[in-house]
């Protein structure tokens, strides 16, 4: 049964490449998150360094991997994704739930087929949605925005639309 949360991405953050594609975030987000050697499972908000998003996500957001690997057989993953003002992901859905908490700015949110401007529903700082898998669900940045996504890997990335997949593109 779907519930009516207002939809999201994600995996986004959710994304269905190789395996050896998380690896590549890492590298190019300079490693993921920055951590002193005796605390590597925290991080402070100036020491998470992001770097381009996989090639399956709208050109513009940049990415950073806290833990995990989304593109393994399993395990948990946490990634932020940093939108622009005005950054839209096409309507898509994902095989397994996405979890995804608003950290600064305004994530628009809808629900179905087609992205429908007018039918998204606006999150604030503080916000948390979580999608079930196969919710067909699209995005929008109202403004500069972070996200956190979290969940159990692998991350699949499934567009409605195949032509929106700008993975396919040349």
């Amino acid at each position: 049964m779907q519930r009516n949360v207002g939809g999201i991405l994600g995996g986004i953050l959710a994304l269905c490449l190789a395996a050896g594609l998380a690896a590549g975030w890492r590298a190019q987000a300079g490693g993921g998150a920055a951590a002193a050697p005796a605390a590597q499972n925290a991080f402070t908000p100036q020491a998470i360094h992001f770097g381009p998003a996989p090639p399956f996500i709208p050109p513009g957001a940049q990415l950073a991997v806290l833990e995990g690997d989304p593109m393994a057989h399993r395990g948990d993953y946490t990634v932020r994704l940093k939108m622009p003002a005005g950054y839209r992901i096409p309507p898509h859905w994902h095989q397994r739930r996405e979890n995804v908490t608003v950290i600064s700015g305004r994530l628009k949110l809808g629900m179905g087929n087609h992205f429908v401007a007018g039918s998204m529903k606006t999150y604030p700082p503080g916000s948390f949605v979580y999608l079930d898998p196969a919710m067909h669900h699209y995005a929008m940045a109202a403004s500069a925005t972070v996200v956190q996504i979290h969940g159990a890997s692998p991350v699949q990335f499934n567009y409605v639309n195949p032509k929106d997949d700008p993975s396919h593109r040349p």
